[in-house]
């Protein structure tokens, strides 16, 4: 186990000149803060969209049309997808642009740039503002990883498979219950118009829809009940709704450098309104309610690893990257109990 030591992950930097786009972009923005975003957007907008274009038309033939689309899968894909799904998650819960343009760039994010990352517009937005920071993946949430053994791969991909065929239906049908008529038209405007797109779509250019569209709908359906499951994979099963002991906190890990902190998953939920660039310093803040409550903390290591690891059960491993917070655990032995009995099903 590990000791809590001094925290490496990403803080506001001041900056002591801007340049001259920079200014020219802070003139709609709220905060300056959020520049790293304009950046990813911008190199997005240089590299992923024309080439996206460019796959649909007839310029590309042969195998030169392949040696295009295999690049272009891995850079969108692999290189972009987690930067850019983690800053529209920030974007989802803190406005970016002034009140005179939010909606149209947040419009023009959402149905035009998210699906290049397979995201069907609005249905993030609705299940993730309209229904998980609202249940906190306790039972009314469809995407809650209670009711599974969370370091089984069978019930891993039970959960996944049920979210993929299920998740759009049991989302509405959440929505429609408590009357958030506005969340879901948009989710079932967003769904419908994305479905029906791509199959226009493929009588134009199978390949390239295949390719831009709906593979990375898949692939990214996964990738985020992946990280859901993960960030909720302990629980304790006698206080299912209390907030740092159903999530993780994942911290000096060079993802928080690309996602923008999303490792700090607790503070997240604990505080959803928070600027990436705050978390770690709201966790130095909050630390000993962190130890009161045995919260899991890991250090050097992120999702995909916690994912491995209790796929393969190697609770030795994570005890390794846990964080012993004040002392919390007299016993690496301790800590490996506790993880294992945070892992089982709830019902």
């Amino acid at each position: 186990m590990k000791t809590l030591s001094t925290l490496a992950d990403p803080v506001y930097q001041p900056k002591k000149s801007f340049s001259h786009y920079d200014r020219f972009w802070l003139k709609f923005m709220n905060d300056k803060r959020d520049l790293p975003f304009i950046y990813l957007l911008t190199l997005i907008h240089i590299t992923v969209v024309p080439v996206a274009l460019l796959l649909f038309t007839s310029l590309l033939n042969g195998w030169v049309w392949w040696a295009v689309a295999i690049p272009y899968f891995y850079l969108a894909q692999f290189y972009f997808k987690g930067r850019f799904g983690l800053m529209f998650h920030c974007l989802c819960h803190r406005k970016m642009f002034k009140p005179k343009f939010q909606q149209a760039a947040h419009n023009y994010i959402t149905w035009i740039i998210c699906p290049l990352f397979g995201h069907a517009p609005e249905g993030y937005f609705s299940h993730h503002m309209g229904m998980h920071h609202v249940e906190n993946n306790n039972e009314d949430d469809a995407s809650s990883t209670m009711a599974y053994q969370r370091d089984s791969l069978r019930s891993f991909f039970a959960y996944f498979f049920n979210f993929l065929f299920l998740g759009f239906q049991q989302t509405f049908q959440y929505l429609f219950r408590r009357k958030r008529k506005k969340l879901y038209t948009r989710l079932t405007l967003g769904e419908w118009i994305f479905i029906f797109f791509c199959i226009g779509m493929c009588f134009i250019n199978l390949k390239a829809t295949l390719v831009v569209y709906v593979v990375p709908f898949f692939f990214a359906r996964f990738v985020m009940m992946l990280g859901n499951w993960t960030q909720h994979s302990f629980i304790d099963h006698t206080d299912p709704e209390n907030l740092y002991t159903n999530s993780i906190n994942c911290i000096n890990t060079p993802y928080n450098r690309v996602c923008w902190n999303d490792g700090y998953h607790i503070i997240h939920h604990l505080r959803p309104g928070l600027h990436y660039t705050e978390m770690p310093g709201e966790f130095l803040k909050r630390k000993d309610e962190f130890a009161a409550r045995k919260a899991i903390v890991f250090d050097g290591i992120h999702y995909l690893h916690i994912f491995i690891y209790l796929m393969t059960k190697q609770y030795n491993k994570l005890a390794d990257n846990l964080v012993n917070i004040n002392n919390m655990f007299e016993t690496r032995e301790q800590a490996i109990a506790l993880m294992k009995e945070r892992t089982r099903r709830i019902v």
